[in-house]
């Protein structure tokens, strides 16, 4: 995956059974590049409230809608990414990634959602077998 600067894009890329995966950004023009340019609308965007962390998507190839179990994993993967790790059960808003647009003239990293819901998740790595780009 690429931004139109031609620079990678890094993220953390989590495999998961079915052909789902989450892909969550690793600096805040990672983040902008995933969630305005790399994401399918259909895919789910998800991060931690109220604090820093990555934006992270869930998607599947098929764009099938995602268990319930799917969307916790991808909201606990958005807390582990994030200053929340080490905290508790954590508040992860997530929406379709359509749902997700930037304000004119804001930082990178910030962006605007709306139709979202809130999950509470406990911070975690869906597994071990992480990816990196």
């Amino acid at each position: 995956m690429k931004t139109p600067e031609s620079n990678p894009l890094r993220v953390n890329r989590y495999a998961l059974p079915d052909g789902w995966e989450i892909l969550a950004g690793k600096s805040d023009r990672d983040n902008d590049a995933l969630s305005l340019i790399g994401a399918h609308p259909a895919d789910w965007w998800f991060h931690v409230k109220g604090m820093p962390g990555s934006h992270v998507i869930l998607r599947h190839p098929e764009h099938l809608e995602p268990s319930r179990e799917l969307l916790e994993c991808a909201a606990a993967t958005a807390a582990w990414h994030s200053k929340a790790r080490n905290g508790g059960i954590t508040a992860v808003s997530c929406t379709r990634a359509g749902r997700v647009s930037k304000p004119r003239g804001a930082k990178a990293g910030t962006v605007h959602i709306t139709k979202a819901r809130v999950l509470k998740v406990r911070p975690a790595c869906p597994d071990s077998r992480e990816h990196h780009e």
